[in-house]
């Protein structure tokens, strides 16, 4: 039974992407993320698994990245929107990216809901498989990868939110 389910939220997924959506790779099982740590700008130390009990758009990104800079507001406007209980947005930097350059770039950007978080060796980003940036990664309540972007996107829009949607309504 759980495995039916899991393959008709997948499929679900599949039936509705489109426009920018239709990058989006969604996975018929879901797959295991790895444990490595990243901080935020106090060294707190923190796991994707620390966001398990909600569906996560987790981005991997940095301040140099073009398309990274153009997703980011979108990003921010989904959080701002629908971000609680059931969903959040969770953005990591990725390699070297100084903390004043991150500041600066929200500041810049008026960026206000999306955590500042660091994964300064790219050791979580690598492990995870993030082979470019940007990289977004959407985990069911469980911890689990359910599906991955590579490249920009348009999150603040009617495809990506209806994704969003569709997985918090099918786990």
């Amino acid at each position: 039974m759980a495995n039916h389910a899991v393959a008709q939220g997948a499929s679900q997924l599949e039936q509705i992407r489109r426009d920018d959506m239709r990058k989006l790779d969604v996975h018929a099982e879901p797959q295991q993320l790895p444990g490595e740590t990243f901080t935020d700008p106090d060294g707190n130390a923190y796991t994707l698994a620390d966001y398990a009990g909600k569906i996560v758009l987790v981005n991997f990104w940095a301040t140099w990245c073009a398309p990274c800079r153009e997703e980011m507001p979108d990003l921010d406007a989904l959080n701002a929107d629908m971000a609680g209980e059931d969903f959040e947005v969770v953005t990591i930097a990725s390699g070297r990216n100084s903390l004043s350059g991150i500041r600066a770039f929200f500041e810049e950007e008026q960026i206000e809901t999306l955590p500042i978080l660091l994964d300064p060796q790219g050791q979580l980003s690598r492990r995870a498989g993030v082979l470019g940036l940007p990289v977004s990664i959407l985990m069911n309540r469980e911890g689990h990868e359910i599906a991955r972007l590579q490249g920009g996107a348009h999150w603040n829009d009617a495809p990506a939110r209806e994704i969003i949607a569709a997985a918090i309504a099918a786990d």
